[in-house]
């Protein structure tokens, strides 16, 4: 079974373009003890979710997953596959967790890129990652490893038993496999890259006219309206912000900020600027556990037919340090007694109220807790058999999965209640209490000084935060069944055909207390329900022409509840004119139907900043999203053009070269703060309905955003792939062992996408929106029976920190809001070096013990530094942990 199609045929040439990677790679080269780190070295995946960049998802469920990217298109339209399967997901957005997939058992990971639908359904419109198991091990092997940083964190170790042995005289087979995976957290980024202190501003000189850029970027800075024990931003009254710059440090001590050679009413450079704990305190790697177990039984019960049970259960734990506490706009009255005890009643005279920003190093950080687990069990049966005189193959199955999560975060703000401790008054007694409690005296209120640091109590603390939770259940019921046959042959050769159909039902639900669902700083969450089912019919053809030339040709036809019917297609067809060289082409068309959590969403919120165009201030917004019941499917066409090359006087050698190009019509997507912010000021005037004051006050705004179906997201490029594997006794005489070159590039041409607002911006090259110009990958192994190196070159071309900006220092032309000017807009590009080893010792028995050592990022290279505040690096792409090592053995008896 080739993964692609449905046709049991493996001399069928597939015409669509299939990446693979091998167990001995897998084992090879594997970068840590998740597998899913190195499928995303693959230059087809691009802006994938990891436990990395996940770790600040405070409300949308997704914080630790490891789940695929194709062609950066979204994690949602590439379908993950297990044997051919669909795996139940680990989110009710329907993405699939690498992480629950049994990787001791994983001989090959197949990759797909180009639209699938019309094979495999709904979700394969960027293409297909399939990961095929060994289901007929036999035997036991055991694996441990460990690794550690560079600089003495982020300790890791694993675990992994797995066994398989037969019966009944080889009929039954029975295959059983656990691992432990542990990962201590990193929660402060002490690394010498997070102090470069890079940022974007409005440029104080732009004057309209002038030839200035409208933004420059500046190094040396940070933020000033927010610091760890407050500062006075503004004040009211008397002379109007006569108190601005004073900031507060430990015991409340008054100090004076010195706001540098350059300032805006956000950020500082030079001066004080080192005082802001900038992405100092964010964690930069969470702590994880994950336990997997996965069983199967299978019994021939007949020479046409292998039933068979599977069932695994995954659990997974990650907590995060999310960072501290961003309040930007707390408004204290002139004759609060916290504030006269600090500045005196002579410096507040006249002065009726002052705003202060603090990221409150008092109060304890926020922290995620994810909980997760996902369980499948699935029965079936398959078999060869023989049909119009040819061989046939065919399969069924039924399978259940369901997921359970809880996601707490902790330490988090209750709006009302910080409003009601932050209002203090003295009472007839002369004590500070707060000013609910003269009416209300059992309120529990507690009064908050949020002036330096070092000075909340203990109650204060107790009584504004809260640990809001969410409980989610999605479940997933999948039976489906194939035929593959031959039902008649042309003057070229057999046809193949194959013949299916699937059914699906998906459903959603959670509970959260009512406590929780509103009221809070961050999380307000809110439990989705939500069901759709989906009933298909495929059929799938290929049929030879001449010699050298066939077609391949499949369409689905899919039937939502929710939606509606649609019809998928792919056409496509190799040439192979001699043995050297073979053509391949496909045309396909491709359907998503939008996922529970884009229709039924309850309303998801998170806290962000965004840059205000206007003004250039940083503001911190609380983003609201809610699902959409209108969203109709997006449809999406995908054309593939290439060849392979297979020198016959070069034995070994294979090259082939594939250019892709992916319309996406009508795509479910949403704008987000910074965009619709952005457009609201650029005369969209319908975004501007989304942006609001909060009303509480704790964030400067409050912006409600759904998804909706976009007007076109389009992407282009050339996916070139390389491989030498010849004998060392080509070199030298009587070596022993064998080299194996392989390279993976792809080149971005394109990458667009149009909100149908007039404008369209191409972001290949982009590092905050799109994917970049080049991802490659090379390795080099040098293997014998005993030993085997492998060196492993990886990264991303340099490029544009936004292809929105136009570069200029001089001469700039008239202020455009879609396009303003910056004076410089680069970002270097990315070059990690990895050195893997393997050693089998000579043992005497029929044992096999092999040690192993992988040394990630061996130059300790920084990761790609982008000019945000918060952790001020690209997680996507780049290795945040500098050089690590991870040692181990693996056992085979």
């Amino acid at each position: 079974m080739v993964t692609g199609t449905h046709i049991a045929n493996s001399r069928i040439k597939s015409p669509t373009p299939i990446s693979s990677l091998s167990q001995s790679e897998i084992q090879n080269q594997a970068p840590s003890n998740n597998l899913a780190d190195l499928v995303n070295q693959m230059p087809q995946f691009a802006g994938s979710t990891t436990p990395q960049n996940s770790r600040l998802s405070l409300s949308s469920g997704l914080a630790g997953i490891n789940a695929l990217n194709l062609r950066n298109l979204g994690a949602e339209r590439s379908l993950v596959l297990l044997d051919g399967r669909r795996i139940t997901p680990s989110a009710i957005t329907g993405i699939v967790d690498i992480n629950t997939i049994p990787q001791q058992l994983v001989k090959r990971v197949d990759v797909v890129t180009g639209g699938a639908s019309a094979q495999y359904g709904s979700d394969a419109v960027a293409g297909v990652t399939n990961f095929v198991l060994d289901k007929t091990y036999t035997g036991l092997k055991i694996d441990g490893d460990s690794g550690i940083s560079d600089y003495g964190d982020g300790i890791n170790y694993h675990t992994a038993v797995t066994g398989g042995f037969g019966f009944a005289h080889g009929k039954g087979h029975v295959l059983l496999s656990g691992d432990y995976a542990h990962q201590d957290g990193i929660y402060s980024v002490d690394r010498p890259w997070n102090f470069n202190g890079q940022r974007i501003i409005a440029n104080p000189e732009y004057a309209s006219g002038n030839g200035q850029p409208y933004y420059i970027r500046v190094g040396n800075a940070g933020t000033n309206y927010a610091l760890p024990g407050g500062i006075i931003n503004s004040s009211t009254g008397g002379v109007t912000n006569s108190l601005r710059g004073i900031y507060f440090g430990q015991g409340g001590s008054v100090n004076h900020y010195n706001y540098g050679s350059l300032s805006t009413s956000s950020v500082t450079v030079g001066g004080d600027h080192a005082l802001a704990n900038d992405g100092k305190d964010i964690g930069l790697e969470p702590m994880s556990d994950r336990k997997n177990i996965y069983g199967r039984l299978s019994y021939d019960v007949a020479p046409w037919m292998t039933l068979y049970g599977e069932g695994s259960y995954n659990q997974s734990e990650y907590i995060y340090n999310a960072g501290p506490q961003y309040l930007s706009a707390i408004k204290l009255s002139g004759s609060n007694p916290y504030l006269v005890d600090a500045l005196g009643s002579s410096a507040l005279q006249n002065v009726s109220s002052v705003t202060l920003g603090t990221t409150a190093l008092d109060l304890p950080y926020r922290r995620t807790d994810n909980r997760r687990s996902v369980q499948r069990y699935t029965f079936g049966g398959e078999g060869n058999f023989t049909l119009f005189g040819k061989p046939a193959s065919w399969n069924a199955y039924a399978q259940y999965g369901v997921m359970h999560s809880k996601e707490q975060i902790y330490n988090v703000m209750n709006t009302a209640k910080i409003a009601n401790a932050t209002n203090a008054v003295r009472s007839s007694t002369g004590q500070i209490v707060c000013a609910s409690s003269l009416t209300d005296p059992s309120n529990g209120c507690s009064p908050i000084d949020w002036l330096g640091t070092g000075v909340i109590s203990t109650a204060a603390k107790d009584y504004v935060l809260g640990n809001p939770w969410r409980e989610e259940r999605f479940q997933e019921i999948v039976s489906g069944v194939n035929l593959s046959m031959i039902p008649f042959a042309t003057w070229a050769g057999d046809a193949n055909i194959a013949v299916g159909g699937e059914y699906r039902d998906e459903r959603a639900s959670g509970y959260v207390p009512t406590q929780y669902q509103s009221g809070w700083s961050v999380g307000n969450f809110l439990p989705t329900f939500g069901h759709y089912d989906v009933k298909e019919a495929y059929v799938e053809g290929a049929v030879p022409l001449a010699k050298g030339l066939s077609v391949n040709a499949a369409v689905r036809a899919t039937d939502y509840s929710t939606s509606g019917y649609v019809t998928t297609w792919k056409i496509g067809g190799t040439w192979q004119p001699i043995q050297d060289i073979l053509f391949r082409a496909t045309e396909s068309h491709d359907i998503r139907a939008p996922n529970i959590d884009e229709l039924y969403n309850a309303g998801t919120s998170q806290t962000t900043s965004v840059l205000n165009p206007v003004t250039g201030a940083t503001e911190t917004v609380l983003s609201r999203t809610t699902g959409n019941t209108k969203l109709k499917p997006e449809k999406a066409n995908t054309t593939t053009i290439g060849a392979v090359i297979t020198p016959r006087y070069t034995p070994g050698l294979s090259i082939s070269v594939d250019w892709f190009h992916t319309k996406i019509k009508d795509a479910i997507e949403q704008f987000y703060p910074q965009t619709i912010i952005d457009e609201c000021y650029s005369g969209y005037t319908q975004f501007c309905a989304a942006i609001k004051p909060d009303p509480t006050g704790t964030r400067d705004l409050l912006m409600s955003a759904s998804p909706f179906n976009f007007a076109k997201l389009e992407t282009s490029g050339i996916d070139i792939d390389a491989s030498y594997r010849f004998p060392l006794r080509r070199i030298l005489k009587n070596a022993n062992g064998y080299f194996v070159i392989h390279g993976q590039a792809t080149n971005y041409l394109k990458y667009v996408s149009a909100s149908g607002l007039g404008y369209a911006v191409d972001t290949s090259g982009d590092i905050s929106s799109g994917p970049p110009r080049w991802i490659y990958r090379f390795s080099a192994s040098y293997t014998t029976s005993r030993y085997s190196i492998t060196a492993v070159a990886h990264g991303i071309s340099s490029g544009h920190y936004s292809n929105s900006y136009v570069t200029c220092t001089t001469s700039c032309g008239a202020y455009n809001a879609d396009y303003p000017s910056i004076n410089n807009n680069h970002v270097a590009g990315l070059f990690y070096f990895d050195l893997n080893g393997t050693y089998t010792l000579p043992v005497q028995n029929s044992a096999k013990v092999q040690l192993f050592l992988n040394v990630t990022n061996l130059a300790n290279s920084h990761p790609l530094l982008v000019p945000e505040s918060g952790l001020a690096a690209d997680t996507t792409y780049s290795n945040l942990l500098g050089r690590t090592y991870r040692g181990g053995v693996r056992m085979e008896f």
